[in-house]
């Protein structure tokens, strides 16, 4: 445990922002998953194109938001909106 004040609070900052970010790589983690869902739909009709794409494009906005405040790094957030991409291609 820390011992001076500065310690303590830093202690907290940091469990604060470990939540924060937990929360939005969970959030990431669900669209992500929740596109693949719609992907592997038997129904391919027009109105499930343009639902895919909305959530895509979601997607794309989370992606670049939690690359831009650090919690992902750049490369991987690339590499996410890069795989998503393809997923769409093949639709």
């Amino acid at each position: 445990m820390p011992k001076n004040l500065s310690a303590v609070k830093r202690a907290q900052i940091a469990l604060r922002n470990n939540r924060l970010n937990k929360n939005y790589k969970s959030s990431i983690k669900t669209m992500i998953k929740k596109i693949i869902a719609l992907n592997s739909a038997s129904t391919k009709s027009e109105h499930h194109f343009a639902k895919v794409q909305f959530l895509i494009s979601q997607a794309y906005s989370k992606i670049d938001k939690a690359a831009k405040k650090g919690v992902i790094h750049k490369n991987t957030a690339s590499r996410k909106k890069s795989r998503l991409a393809n997923l769409f291609k093949l639709i």
